[in-house]
Parts: C-alpha cells; sequence; structure tokens
C-alpha cells in the first residue's frame, strides 16, 4: 500500500464512522471498479432506478452497468427527446426505489453538501426516493462543513457553469462572486447532516472524480 493509499484508507474509515454517526450508511472502494460493483450490489434485482446530474455517476459508468443488469427499471432522463419528457422523468424520479448522486462537497465530520441550480437533485435528496445512494470522491472532502461550503461554491459550480456554458460571472473568471445572475446554478444549498430513516448510503471512492 503506498502512502497515499493508507492516508485515502485512514480518511475514509473516519469519514465513515462519522456517517454511521449520522444513521448513514457508508462503503468505501479505493477504485473505481469497486465502486461501480458496491453501487451495483446495493441495489436489489427488480428495483427502479435513476440519477441526478452527476457526473461522477456517468463518468464511472454506472448508468451502463446497471442497464446491462437486465433486471432494474433504468430511468435514465439523457435519453428525453423534449423537455416535456425530461420534466415527466425529473417527477418520475421521486417514485424511484434508489436514487443515484454525488456530492460537491462532503466534510471530515460527515455533513454532505450540495449546490443545485434547478433543485431537483436537492429535492430528491431530502424526501421522495426509497433510497439515496452517493458515490463520492475523496477529492471532494472538506476538513469542515465551512469549507466544504466554500468548496463547493468556489471550485464546483464554476466548473460546471462552464461545463454548461452558463454565463455567470464565476464562468468568466473562476470565482465565486455570490451573484444574483438570472443563470445561476446556486440558486438551492442543501446540507445533509442526518438520515432518521436511514434512506442514505454513501460510497467514498479512492481516487478524483467529478467536480
Amino acid at each position: 500500500m503506498t502512502p497515499t493509499e493508507a492516508r485515502n484508507e485512514h480518511l475514509a474509515q473516519t469519514i465513515i464512522k462519522n456517517l454511521q454517526r449520522r444513521h448513514i450508511k457508508a462503503y468505501y472502494c479505493p477504485t473505481a471498479a469497486d465502486a461501480v460493483l458496491k453501487v451495483s450490489e446495493l441495489i436489489a434485482d427488480g428495483s427502479s432506478v435513476t440519477w441526478g446530474g452527476t457526473m461522477t455517476v456517468r463518468d464511472l459508468g454506472i448508468p451502463q452497468a446497471l442497464k446491462d443488469r437486465g433486471t432494474l427499471d433504468v430511468i435514465d432522463r439523457d435519453l428525453a427527446t423534449t423537455p416535456e419528457e425530461k420534466q415527466a422523468m425529473y417527477v418520475r424520479a421521486f417514485t424511484t426505489d434508489v436514487y443515484l448522486t454525488s456530492a460537491n462537497a462532503i466534510s471530515e465530520n460527515g455533513v454532505i453538501v450540495n449546490i443545485d441550480g434547478n433543485g431537483n437533485r436537492v429535492a430528491a435528496i431530502t424526501w421522495g426516493p426509497k433510497h439515496v445512494i452517493f458515490v463520492i470522491g475523496l477529492n471532494k472532502v472538506a476538513q469542515t462543513v465551512e469549507a466544504a461550503l466554500a468548496r463547493a461554491r468556489s471550485t464546483a459550480s464554476p466548473i460546471n457553469a462552464a461545463r454548461f456554458d452558463i454565463k455567470t460571472p464565476c464562468q468568466q473568471d473562476g470565482i465565486c462572486h455570490n451573484c444574483n445572475s438570472a443563470d445561476s446554478i446556486c440558486n438551492y444549498v442543501h446540507f445533509l447532516r442526518n438520515s432518521p430513516r436511514g434512506r442514505h448510503t454513501v460510497v467514498l471512492v479512492g481516487e478524483t472524480l467529478g467536480y
């Protein structure tokens, strides 16, 4: 085990203990391949499943892996051909057995931070799907909740604004301006600090994933 791998293992186990204290189930996967297997293992045959606007889940190839199983009802909003069809899939997501997502940041003490433009992702995290599975690379770990929010606003949001080619101030210079732009993708700020009904599971991954 390399020094980096050892540090990642120790950090992940510390976060897992803090997540469990918050009634959130958690696992650590050293590699992306391990994470794909773990996510699939957590989803029972016959389940309905979808995901939010997460590059982590897409980059890992999880959607295709779930489709290839042939035993799941997979709702893929990327296949929508009209805005109306996509909106219908957003609404249907609230009735699924499993909702997959990532996070913009997670603090060492286990608070998960997300910022949304439309709000559908943080809404599903909060209410609706029976189970929510987060897949989070250790690159998104911040020391404190305040640092996690700063990461979400100053790192993830400018990159996502560039990804969607949204003309916000942060897209122009890479710096959060705490703006009120009509095109802002920072309209809803969400902190998950407890999972009272045990709906949430976190799969930490020892690789750099997403933004």
